[in-house]
């Protein structure tokens, strides 16, 4: 018979899964193997390798309750896949007025890229909003951070009547930030508080505009 898992207790928060950001890891690694290889450095699967060499150790770390090896490791892996999208990028651009690329290339590339833009985003406002994920679920409640997410704005009887007294953000809220940013071009829902989620925020708006002038210059090229 099939345990369910316990219940929290009341003032005890419900650890974040971690799972959903190494998906995020092993997905960026699957977009680029879908780039063409002149848009790649090396051959196409060494990037993938990195990426797994790194997210094996990454999870056994945090299991063991290594976190600071954790976040060092964590940071390391996903400052490769952050060089990796822009290196390809810079390299799209070069490759633009070549013509080298075929129209449906060009399209595959441009969205494995922005893609890759929105959970490479992702990845960091989650590794660094409010000192990370482990002394986020350190904390009874998140209270302060990078970002003002609705949750925080709640009075507090509010937020007891809606379940959402002991609310955290996961890696889905941050996610769900970046694709806002990718797409809208601004946080939507959630104010920026501090200058370096600001500065991050109008770097990936600049990755995901260029992407787009790219695609519209192309098309204009084509027409």
């Amino acid at each position: 018979m099939r345990r369910s898992p316990l219940p929290v207790s009341a003032g005890e928060k419900e650890p974040e899964p971690r799972w959903q950001a190494v998906i995020a890891l092993l997905a960026v690694a699957l977009l680029y193997v879908a780039l063409p290889s002149y848009l790649t450095v090396g051959p196409d699967w060494l990037l993938p390798l990195v990426v797994f060499v790194l997210v094996v150790p990454l999870v056994l770390l945090h299991r063991a309750g290594a976190h600071r090896i954790d976040v060092i490791l964590g940071v390391i892996v996903t400052s490769v896949v952050t060089l990796a999208m822009v290196v390809s990028l810079a390299l799209l651009v070069r490759a633009l007025p070549t013509h080298k690329e075929s129209p449906t290339e060009l399209l595959v590339s441009a969205s494995a890229i922005w893609f890759t833009n929105v959970l490479v985003f992702a990845l960091w406002y989650w590794r660094l909003d409010a000192g990370g994920p482990h002394r986020r679920d350190a904390r009874e409640r998140h209270a302060a951070g990078a970002f003002l997410f609705p949750q925080m704005t709640m009075l507090p009887d509010v937020r007891e009547e809606a379940g959402q007294s002991d609310w955290s953000p996961h890696f889905i809220d941050y996610l769900f930030l970046a694709f806002n940013t990718s797409t809208a071009f601004s946080p939507t829902d959630t104010p920026v508080l501090t200058r370096w989620a600001k500065a991050l925020m109008m770097l990936q708006s600049l990755i995901s505009l260029t992407i787009l002038v790219l695609l519209a210059a192309r098309a204009v090229n084509i027409l």
